[in-house]
């Protein structure tokens, strides 16, 4: 008998991320009592104490931590292994993941290069928050992805640059710096930013996910925000940018997962990067 059923570590995981049985089970769609026992189940099977347990709190011992760690590695490692299994059986779509309005303009030209090699298939786009792209990638729901370094974790990620460009500070039109034709971070040391859903330390503003809600904060003079330029441009109405200096550039790049050599994939990576400046062909 296998030590961990696939079933019993998607159950580990979702309780090691929330830190929150409750929480874990609605994720889940289980009950707490049946999660608190598969827990327990494991627990005694593995010989060790995966989680602390107060009335208040869950935290994860350090074998909890090595867990969750590999653990994660090895549920991506079998939907990848399911989805290669499923494309293998036909010629199915290529699944191209971006962020709404975060393609700077590229998008067009990357599928119609695409569309001339003799392996293209039919590309769907899929749209994503701010946060999870890369998670589209590891986890086999995307074939490949435009993504923003250094701000997505490109680990196990093979990427080729298209885009370099400056960050701006975004702000409202009356902001006392909205008029300056270039700032450095320090003079946004006492301004308030948003945070991005599972980007922790990013800021102590209102959480946001989407470039609509940043505006609106921006425009309200709520938040501010420095941001890849291409995200903010043209400017709405409203809002001002302004070049940071100092916040170093942006690169969008094309990704797909580091192993997958699949010819449709890699024909959208190499169609991709002829379109750069220089490029043969580009």
């Amino acid at each position: 008998m296998d030590l961990l059923e696939i079933r019993e570590l998607r159950y580990f995981v979702a309780v090691a991320e929330e830190l929150h049985f409750g929480h874990a089970a609605a994720r889940l769609a289980i009950a707490q009592p049946a999660l608190s026992k598969t827990i327990r189940r494991i627990e005694s099977r593995l010989h060790v104490q995966l989680f602390d347990r107060t009335s208040r709190s869950v935290a994860l011992t350090p074998a909890g931590a090595a867990l969750l760690e590999h653990g994660r590695h090895a549920l991506n490692a079998m939907t990848v292994a399911v989805q290669n299994a499923q494309r293998a059986a036909g010629d199915k779509p290529l699944r191209f993941v971006i962020k709404p309005g975060g393609d700077a303009n590229l998008l067009s030209g990357i599928l119609a290069a695409y569309a001339q090699h003799p392996c293209a298939r039919q590309v769907d786009i899929l749209f994503s928050g701010a946060t999870d792209r890369t998670d589209h990638l590891h986890d086999g729901r995307a074939d490949a992805a435009l993504l923003y370094a250094p701000f997505d974790d490109l680990t196990g990620l093979a990427a080729e640059t298209l885009h370099v460009e400056d960050r701006v500070a975004v702000l409202p039109e009356g902001h006392r710096l909205a008029e300056r034709d270039g700032i450095n971070l320090d003079d946004l040391s006492d301004e308030v930013f948003p945070r991005w859903p599972g980007v922790p330390g990013e800021g102590d503003g209102p959480e946001i996910a989407h470039a609509a809600e940043l505006i609106a904060l921006v425009r309200i003079g709520r938040v501010v925000a420095v941001v890849p330029r291409s995200l903010i441009t043209p400017a709405p109405p409203g809002i001002a940018c302004v070049p940071v200096a100092d916040a170093g550039p942006s690169q969008i790049v094309i990704a797909r997962r580091e192993h997958d050599h699949r010819d449709h994939v890699t024909a959208l990576i190499t169609a991709a990067a002829s379109l750069r400046p220089g490029s043969v062909g580009g």
